[in-house]
């Protein structure tokens, strides 16, 4: 059955957390939900990129207003499991490039009441990694540069989302890198539900207006420019 399209309407934007600064992130985490619908944090152990962010072991707790996507950039996904079970997230987001096999993962976290997630670096065909597809609950679509603030939206990865809607049609797809005024409508009618935002909102002298003006960009019908 073909999946429903996705009303520009309905489309989230989730600013995103990346930092290794811890009061750089209690700010961040405590000014987002002021505002936003949905964050995402990102964790990176710097082996899987060269990044090293705040761990979860590090997190204390979650915010309990909004839901909170974990996005592990971590080699070995079984490593992290007890303190991601501990703060319960909406979605923890595992990539598919990882070492390990991540369906006994994914049936951990749903038993644990938590939403599999599964990320798609550039290089990554979605038919490669069917399986997991299958089995997640939310399927990320990244097209940015990996544990970094910044960087350009590979636009053509957009190819991916027909194809992971024809092998889980029930998946939440997001979308992460690169995302700013310029490209952010584009997105939000390409049958995505999920915007993760970095840099955009996270180095904006006001990231309440610069959430406020994607939100309004994304909705926004007609001629895109």
């Amino acid at each position: 059955m073909e999946a429903p399209a996705v009303d520009p309407s309905d489309v989230v934007i989730s600013p995103t957390i990346l930092t290794a600064d811890p009061n750089e992130f209690a700010k961040y985490v405590g000014l987002y939900p002021t505002f936003a619908k949905r964050i995402q944090i990102d964790i990176a152990d710097g082996s899987f990129v060269n990044t090293t962010t705040i761990s979860e072991a590090a997190i204390t707790a979650l915010p309990n207003n909004i839901p909170v996507d974990l996005h592990m950039m971590v080699v070995h996904p079984s490593e992290h499991l007890p303190h991601i079970l501990r703060l319960k997230p909406n979605v923890c987001i595992f990539h598919a490039e990882a070492t390990e096999d991540l369906l006994p993962i994914f049936a951990q976290l749903k038993q644990a009441g938590i939403k599999a997630g599964v990320a798609l670096l550039q290089r990554t065909y979605p038919g490669t990694v069917e399986q997991y597809i299958k089995a997640a609950d939310h399927v990320l679509v990244f097209a940015g540069a990996l544990g970094k603030n910044g960087g350009t939206a590979d636009l053509l990865q957009v190819e991916k989302v027909k194809l992971i809607r024809g092998i889980n049609p029930n998946a939440e797809i997001g979308w992460d890198g690169g995302i700013g005024k310029d490209n952010v409508r584009t997105l939000a009618h390409s049958n995505i539900h999920v915007l993760n935002v970095g840099s955009y909102i996270f180095k904006a002298d006001d990231p309440k207006a610069a959430y406020e003006g994607l939100v309004a960009e994304a909705t926004e019908r007609g001629v895109l420019i």
